[in-house]
């Protein structure tokens, strides 16, 4: 087993003990009415759009979320949160370097003893999660476990789909596509462009993903018999329908959307194993991305 399956497989064990621990952390964690942004790189990026778009639409206050190196300094924050597993990525710690002194800054990591410590005014350690793999599985999915459960939106039922999620087979056929294409709505969205990036990097696939309403202007046209579209959460009316005509396999996200997640790591892994490739050894990639000065 590769360090990518066994990652990946204690993800429900691991997003229980964040959403537990979730109470202990809340005077580092944004409160309500905060404007805040949420910021990443990569997978990191990602888990920040989903925690962003859920913190706002639970009414908490204004949160954006940047990529680390493209973050708005003419725009004003109460809080920043940076999502970081290794805590030593060039760019996060440039940023919070930068908001020393002017804006409060949390950082959520695997590694307690990373540089961010002393970047970052606050601190939440996830040791519990962290990962030998390059590739991100359970650190991301946990990190937003945690922001989650913070806004008390988690329930057993995430966890049960997830196991759920590492149980029952994948769809048939779906592993020999030769192009993906994933879609979310609202916070999926990220999850989405995380399903992708997990296909990209473990399998080297030609894979693509977009809000599921954007899907018909355009990149349907590439929907065709060996080509798979994958709904992350609750598809938009007749939209499996217009799939399904285009020859392609539509996949219907049926558990919670972070446990889709979980089936789309899987599918990234079998994939790979498909190929002759080691998910463990992604080409070109690197645990964590330090800059030379």
């Amino acid at each position: 087993m590769t360090h990518v399956e066994d990652e990946l497989n204690s993800q429900p064990e691991c997003w229980t003990r964040a959403a537990d621990a979730a109470a202990g952390h809340r005077e580092v964690l944004p409160v309500p009415g905060e404007r805040v942004a949420i910021v990443g790189c990569g997978t990191s990026y990602y888990m920040a759009r989903a925690a962003a778009a859920l913190r706002e639409d639970a009414g908490q206050g204004e949160t954006d979320a940047f990529a680390a190196s493209e973050f708005p300094h003419t725009r004003a924050y109460d809080r920043v949160v940076a999502l970081t597993r290794s805590g030593t990525t060039t760019e996060v710690l440039a940023l919070l370097g930068r908001l020393r002194g002017s804006t409060r800054t949390t950082a959520v990591t695997a590694d307690p003893a990373a540089p961010v410590r002393e970047a970052a005014d606050g601190l939440v350690v996830l040791d519990h999660a962290d990962e030998r793999s390059v590739v991100q599985t359970r650190f991301a999915t946990t990190a937003l476990t945690l922001l989650r459960a913070h806004l008390g939106l988690h329930t057993d039922r995430v966890v049960d789909d997830a196991r759920t999620a590492l149980a029952e087979p994948l769809p048939e056929g779906l592993a020999d596509c030769g192009q993906f294409t994933f879609l979310g709505r609202g916070w999926t969205v990220g999850l989405a462009d995380e399903a992708a990036l997990k296909m990209r990097e473990a399998a080297l696939c030609w894979t693509e993903a977009y809000p599921a309403m954007e899907y018909r202007h355009g990149p349907i046209s590439i929907s065709t018999s060996g080509t798979a579209t994958w709904m992350i959460g609750d598809a938009p009316d007749g939209l499996a329908r217009q799939v399904r005509d285009t020859g392609a396999l539509w996949v219907a996200g049926a558990l919670d959307p972070l446990a889709e997640l979980v089936r789309a790591q899987r599918l990234a892994v079998t994939v790979a194993a498909a190929r002759g490739l080691d998910p463990d050894r992604p080409r070109h990639l690197t645990r964590s991305v330090v800059l030379a000065p």
